[in-house]
């Protein structure tokens, strides 16, 4: 196991164990006193968890699913959490609504699907040319990024927290070849967050259709374009069956966070013990999140290039370079109009810089060498 995959499991390691020796000692107590310990396995707290993917999707559906499981598990049954699909209660783009009107106590999903009510909240889960995940969870539990997510929704009275990562992602699945900038003119391509602007500034005509809507739309042509995530999840959909170009690199999404939202309210009235295995269990099911993507996406990509006939390509520098330069005028723009847009971003700008010298000088660098040696 890799140093930082250990320290990832062995911190919500041991999050749940505090949190479970709080529930035994609680429980001791109580019943010392010959009192009622609150919830119990006969008579749980039952909360909903509304998302915004398909029913047990892989990855980022069983992601919501593995809270659920965790939650149920380290309380004993005492807060038992129920996990709907995207439409089961809510439709997919409804899901940050329903966590701040309480009618689901959690929901999953990520934080660029909001970015109409809040230019910020993008940032919180990717923008363009920004973090890789290991750097984003530095920032997020190291630097201002938590504490800056947790102001942006505390109006809306929900509660953030980081759910997971994808790693990076791909450029998406392409019905034509796309050699050049004029490529992209008149496309009609799917696209969500600050990277559909991006695009749109590049003449392509941007929607942000639901994950469970997508494979119909590329299919039948509705869509001439459409990016989702990777190898993993991207072979589950199918979208080989409706396209056949696969771009890299994923320009607009170097990693993906996914979010767990909590209702304030509803987590403010557990008991401080079912508080703490809450917010282990989400970590829990982040870190393996990550680790099941960076197991499983390869693989996939031999399945679809070598059973499927996947054509992978990737952009060339004319167009990395556009959109690079465009990227920044978009940004540029977001944070000039929101005031809270600027502050998360000069928070990233600052820490990306720090960072990126890092990176280069030791993954990045090691990367090379390592698979200039193994001839990959």
């Amino acid at each position: 196991m890799k140093r930082r995959e250990f320290l990832t499991w062995a911190g919500a390691a041991g999050i749940a164990a505090t949190a479970l020796t709080g529930c035994n000692n609680e429980q001791s107590e109580s019943s010392a006193a010959g009192e009622a310990s609150g919830p119990t396995a006969a008579d749980p707290i039952k909360w909903k968890m509304v998302t915004t993917w398909p029913k047990n999707f892989p990855g980022l559906g069983t992601g919501a699913n593995n809270i659920a499981k965790y939650i149920n598990q380290m309380s004993g049954g005492r807060l038992v959490v129920d996990v709907y699909g995207a439409g089961e209660i809510v439709p997919a783009l409804e899901v940050f609504d329903a966590v701040k009107a309480g009618t689901a106590e959690m929901g999953h999903g990520a934080a660029y699907y909001w970015q109409g009510k809040m230019p910020a909240a993008a940032f919180f889960a990717a923008f363009p040319f920004g973090l890789v995940a290991d750097e984003m969870n530095g920032w997020l539990y190291h630097g201002d990024g938590i504490k800056l997510w947790e102001e942006l929704y505390a109006p809306h009275g929900i509660i953030p927290r980081p759910a997971g990562n994808t790693g990076p992602q791909m450029g998406g699945w392409f019905r034509k070849p796309i050699d050049s900038l004029d490529d992209f003119k008149g496309l009609k391509m799917r696209l969500p967050g600050i990277g559909g602007e991006v695009l749109r500034r590049l003449d392509v005509s941007v929607v942000n259709t639901p994950g469970g809507e997508l494979f119909q739309a590329l299919n039948d042509g509705t869509i001439d374009a459409a990016e989702w995530v990777g190898p993993f999840n991207d072979l589950a959909f199918g979208f080989h069956r409706a396209a056949k170009y696969y771009y890299a690199p994923g320009w607009q999404e170097p990693s993906a966070t996914m979010e767990a939202l909590i209702n304030q309210e509803a987590f403010e009235a557990l008991p401080e013990d079912l508080q703490q295995i809450v917010e282990g269990a989400i970590k829990m099911a982040a870190g393996e999140m990550l680790a099941e993507f960076t197991a499983r996406n390869n693989q996939a990509l031999k399945t679809l290039t070598e059973e499927h006939g996947v054509e992978l390509r990737y952009f060339s520098d004319e167009i990395m370079q556009a959109l690079f330069e465009t990227s920044n005028e978009v940004l540029a723009e977001i944070t000039a109009e929101d005031a809270f847009a600027k502050k998360v971003f000069d928070s990233l700008k600052a820490y990306r810089r720090d960072v990126a010298e890092w990176t280069e000088g030791s993954e990045f660098t090691y990367l090379k060498a390592r698979n200039r040696f193994l001839g990959t």
